[in-house]
This record gives structure tokens, C-alpha cells and sequence, in this order.
């Protein structure tokens, strides 16, 4: 009698996937509890505005010419705060520090890619629903971009650009496997279950790479908490705007001839994080009207290290003449 062949029985495959999804479950729960958590330990302390939309968080104190503060990639607003530079330069102007779309309490809505253009566009939007007009814009690392893309698409909207640790040529960055979180599919999984994790675990690690050489700073602990930094929301605003840096510079680099603003670009010989010769100086060479300012042994929070430097060179834009 022949023995008839056994197919391979499908229940252990189908009792991984249960577990497997039942865990993943579990820590998109676990993960939306938290964030809640980290939004009820750091409420939004600013207003809103509602543009193209989008609801925009800023912070904003002072008086007098206009000053624009936007925040590098995976930050948000407070980070400026934190550093002192918000309260520095809001002694002698009036200081609006955005939270970027998909950043803090700002909302990124679906359906559009948010490259530094499109960031500018609905903050050029706001700026007309706040009458901010004629602004020095301050941008730190990929908000440097968003601040050259302001200056390029709505030159009549700012004074002069104060770039900080910007990055603005195409380089191999790690980053760019972030687009796998930007998926249809898979991304909203990722960035509901494992990343939020990930994050967590690798924050200070990363936290040390950005304040190398010196210690991370408490402040930013503090008011830039790893909690908001780790909500689902954020970390794929995050995957996103890295993701998209390589392509974006890559285009952008083609315009940079059109910003005609007094432009100071600062860069720490330290940074671990943009290299200071491949970006900044670079786009110092290629901007001849550029003023550059090299900091010895400051890595790429440089704000921390230099925010009286930093004001001193806005006061001297926003000073009318």
C-alpha cells in the first residue's frame, strides 16, 4: 500500500502570525498610551494657527523686527528654549519659533510630500496670517533647508538667513532608509510599533552624537523630552523629512544662486552629524555674498554652544538702517 505524502500543516505558521500580530497590537497600544503621557507631561505652551490645512504650533514672545526660529529634524520647537536662544534673542525682537508640520503639536497632513519646499510654502502661509513680514530666519540642520527654501520661494518675506549646522548637498546618509517607514503599508506599522521603541532605546545614544563633544545639555532632556520624540507621529515626520533629505538637496542645490539675503552660515568643526566641509563650507564657497563663521571644537547643536554669537549676528540683520 503506498503512503500517501503529508503536506507540510499550515498551523505553525498560522500560530506566528497570531502572536506576531497580537504583539504588535500590543505595542501600538502601549505606544499610544505613552505618547498621551508624554503630551499631559509637556503641554502645547504656545498658540496655534490654522493654514492650508494644517494646524501649526509656535511659540512666539518679544517685541520689535521679526525673527524666525525653525528646528532641526526630530526636535521641535523647545529646542530653542532649551538652548536660550529663544529668550536671548527675544530681549530686543519679537521670536515666533514653529513647531514644523508633523513636529510637537503641529499636524502633518496626508497627502503631500513635505520636502523643505512644501515646509515653506504653508510657514509662508502663516507668516501672512501672523503678519510676519520681512524676518530674519534662523535654521538649524534640516530646518536650514526649510529657511532656504523660504528665502528662494518667497524672497519678499525674509531679511537675511542665519543658517546652523544645515545640511544642503546631496552625501550617502543613513537617513535615507528611513523610507521604508514612509510605505503605505508597512510604514504606519513601523511607526506605530517598533520605532517608537527604538527610538527610546537609541535616544541617548543619539542625543551624545548631536552635543558631541560636549555633554548633552539637561535642558534638552528636559524640554525636548524623549517622550515626544518617541509618539508615533513624530518619529514619522521624522523618517519622513530623512528620508527625503538626499532627493531634496539634490534638487535644491540648483537654486541656491537665487537667495540674494545676507546670509551668516554657521557650522561647528565637531559635527558629527553634518559634515562641516561637505555643507557649510561648501555652500559658502558657492554663496560668494555668504558670511561663514567656523566654531572650534562645537559639534552640531551648536546653539547651546554659541547663542550670543548666534544673536549678535540677528540683531545685526534685524536692525533697520
Amino acid at each position: 500500500m503506498t503512503e500517501r505524502l503529508q503536506r507540510p500543516s499550515r498551523l505553525p505558521w498560522i500560530g506566528a502570525a497570531l502572536v506576531a500580530g497580537t504583539a504588535l497590537a500590543g505595542a501600538a497600544a502601549w505606544n499610544r498610551r505613552q505618547a498621551e503621557r508624554a503630551e499631559r507631561r509637556a503641554p502645547a505652551s504656545g498658540r496655534f494657527v490654522e493654514v492650508e490645512g494644517a494646524r501649526l504650533h509656535y511659540l512666539e514672545k518679544g517685541e520689535g523686527p521679526a525673527v524666525v526660529l525653525l528646528h532641526g529634524n526630530g526636535t521641535q520647537a523647545t529646542d530653542f528654549v532649551a538652548s536660550g536662544l529663544f529668550d536671548l534673542l527675544a530681549r530686543r525682537h519679537r521670536v515666533i519659533a514653529f513647531d514644523r508640520p508633523g513636529f510637537g503639536y503641529s499636524s502633518r497632513p496626508a497627502g503631500r510630500v513635505w520636502t523643505p519646499s512644501a515646509q515653506a510654502t504653508i510657514l509662508r502661509a502663516a507668516f501672512d496670517v501672523l503678519d510676519i513680514d520681512d524676518a530674519v530666519v534662523v535654521g538649524h540642520s534640516l530646518g536650514a533647508s526649510v529657511a532656504m527654501a523660504l528665502a528662494i520661494e518667497s524672497p519678499e518675506a525674509v531679511r537675511a538667513l542665519v543658517l546652523l549646522g544645515g545640511y544642503f548637498y546631496p552625501t550617502p546618509r543613513v537617513e535615507t532608509l528611513f523610507g521604508l517607514q514612509a510605505l503605505p503599508l508597512v510604514g504606519p506599522v513601523l511607526n506605530n510599533t517598533v520605532v517608537p521603541l527604538a527610538t527610546r532605546l537609541l535616544s541617548r545614544l543619539m542625543n551624545r552624537r548631536m552635543f558631541s563633544p560636549h555633554a548633552v545639555a539637561p535642558k534638552f532632556e528636559a524640554l525636548v523630552p524623549r517622550g515626544m520624540r518617541a509618539r508615533p507621529s513624530q518619529v514619522g515626520a521624522t523618517a519622513a523629512d530623512g528620508g527625503m533629505m538626499v532627493p531634496a538637496a539634490f534638487k535644491m542645490r540648483r537654486r541656491y544662486w537665487e537667495v540674494m539675503q545676507p546670509t551668516t552660515i554657521f557650522t561647528g568643526d565637531a559635527d558629527r552629524v553634518v559634515d562641516p566641509g561637505r555643507q557649510s563650507m561648501r555652500l559658502h564657497r558657492e554663496m560668494a555674498h555668504s558670511d561663514l563663521r567656523i566654531l572650534p571644537r562645537v559639534g552640531h547643536m551648536l546653539h547651546y554652544a554659541a547663542g550670543r554669537k548666534i544673536a549678535a549676528v540677528v540683531a545685526q540683520y534685524a536692525t533697520p538702517e
